[in-house]
């Protein structure tokens, strides 16, 4: 038991911190498709200095360490609930040393439990098989690009597409407007598992199915070979880009399974993936529970360490400005979209679970001219009861679309930090009120909590360490003006843009 245990604790500690190689070789091929000079080229150049810090520093790749979700393999006889008892017991002690953030949340309370145990958490999905080993797979799949994902009832009308019949076709319809709908806001480029067919609950099993076959892995049915390669050789036509801050490269991995159905329903369900894939599987000695060997981990490891000359490459056209709150109106009015902006000083973490508490009740803090960061961060507390921030990337903004504007008028915050972009509401209220939303690169959790100094303070701790507002010093912290003061929004473009040049896939390709 003790064996297993240990297994499944370097399990979940290389699935967290450990990018596979398989996902490297996507990420590397999209950085050399790139244009040099862009804002896409930068937040690459972000994310494989990540990549690498986070292997230096054995620490998660993205402070969201998602919902885990285990496939096990098991002999005939195999005990699985020692199996299930091992996989609790490591998660507990993955947590607690910082490798997974706690994410595990009563869906009534709201109570966090603190060491990501609880009522169906982790998942631990069982099959038996007739072969001599155990095989256990995780993967730990964010929120934002969890939020992405997608199902479709055939027939229906698609945005730019038109109707999507029940035919190839009409699932070619449904996978390009799957990458369409998830822009940046699931931290792209992203990868794609589809499943075809079954009811709702199990279409998305089979969705997320796919997620767990590897990215180089070239599909025995030939209809669908042939339809997982016409996406991949046209959805980064969209131009959604990195971040959704247009470019080359949206969609890293295409994979797609089939399954039957019943006359009356007909459904396509897609599974989005950031492009931090954090899925890892090994091979288990049935008796001792020792590791055998590693799954997705063949050919040789891209070390992005040698590629990467500096975190943020220059962006051409672009100027860089300087902020340390309290920030002025006059400084927000003057800043535009595309420029970067370099923050110093004092940034204050707030979430779901502060947003709607700010709605109602006072700030724990002055917050006018405050810089307001949408971030749950991996946090850990030394002996001498100092806190300490492991990772910290951005979380997707849109969540807090319905407060945002008017917390910012009633605070006077004048900043938020977040990813994927916010809504008309709060794009007006930028407007009227003079603030700015800039853009973080999504997953990018080792490179942004190595901006933070030091951590100044912490309120509202009873909504749990991801929810609570963290007050952190920190200096050259960059991100992207993506909404602005004026009425401009990048977002909004980009959206624009790939729905238009979405429409050029409305005419039938698959008879």
């Amino acid at each position: 038991m003790q064996k297993l245990q240990e297994s499944m604790y370097e399990l979940i500690v290389e699935t967290s911190t450990n990018l596979p190689r398989d996902v490297r070789r996507a990420i590397k091929s999209a950085k050399e498709r790139e244009n040099a000079g862009t804002r896409a080229a930068m937040s690459l150049a972000t994310i494989t200095n990540n990549i690498t810090m986070a292997d230096e520093n054995v620490s998660p790749i993205c402070q969201d360490t998602g919902l885990p979700t285990f496939k096990v393999k098991t002999p005939v006889g195999v005990n699985q609930l020692k199996i299930k008892e091992a996989i609790k017991e490591a998660m507990v002690q993955a947590t607690k040393d910082g490798k997974m953030r706690p994410n595990s949340v009563d869906s009534l309370t709201g109570d966090n439990s603190g060491n990501n145990l609880g009522d169906g958490v982790p998942v631990i999905k069982f099959e038996q098989w007739e072969k001599d080993y155990i095989d256990v797979r995780l993967i730990l799949k964010g929120g934002g690009c969890e939020n992405k994902n997608i199902q479709y009832s055939l027939p229906c009308e698609l945005e730019g597409l038109g109707r999507a019949g029940r035919d190839l076709d009409g699932i070619r319809k449904c996978i390009m407007h799957s990458v369409y709908q998830a822009q940046g806001q699931g931290c792209s480029a992203g990868f794609i598992g589809v499943g075809i067919g079954g009811d709702r609950s199990s279409g998305y099993d089979l969705a997320k199915e796919q997620l767990f076959r590897s990215n180089d892995d070239i599909n025995p049915n030939e209809e669908l070979r042939k339809l997982e390669e016409y996406v991949m050789a046209n959805a980064n036509e969209l131009g959604i880009g990195t971040m959704g801050f247009g470019g080359e490269t949206t969609l890293l991995g295409c994979k797609v399974g089939v399954m039957h159905r019943i006359p009356a329903s007909f459904f396509v369900s897609v599974a989005y993936n950031c492009w931090a894939f954090r899925r890892l599987g090994v091979k288990l000695d049935p008796e001792s529970g020792e590791i055998q060997d590693w799954m997705y981990q063949d050919g040789e490891k891209i070390d992005f360490s040698k590629e990467v000359a500096a975190a943020v490459e220059e962006v051409e056209e672009t100027r860089e400005v300087v902020l340390e709150a309290p920030i002025t109106e006059e400084q927000i009015r003057e800043l535009r979209v595309g420029d970067v902006v370099v923050i110093n000083g004092m940034i204050y973490t707030g979430r779901d679970a502060i947003h709607k508490h700010l709605s109602t009740n006072d700030a724990p803090i002055d917050l006018d001219g405050q810089i307001i960061y949408h971030c749950g961060p991996v946090m850990l507390k030394d002996e001498d009861g100092t806190w300490h921030v492991k990772a910290a990337g951005p979380t997707t903004s849109i969540r807090e679309e319905p407060y945002q504007g008017d917390i910012m008028k009633k605070f006077g915050l004048r900043a938020v930090i977040g990813k994927g972009g916010m809504g008309a509401n709060t794009l007006k209220a930028l407007e009227e009120h003079g603030g700015v939303y800039l853009n973080a690169i999504g997953g990018a959790a080792q490179y942004y909590a190595d901006c933070i100094q030091s951590v100044e303070g912490v309120d509202l701790m009873e909504f749990g360490i991801p929810e609570a507002m963290w007050h952190l010093k920190v200096k050259q912290f960059k991100a992207v003006v993506t909404m602005d003061s004026h009425g401009n929004s990048l977002h909004r473009d980009v959206e624009k843009s790939s729905l238009e040049k979405l429409a050029q896939f409305k005419e039938p390709v698959f008879k």
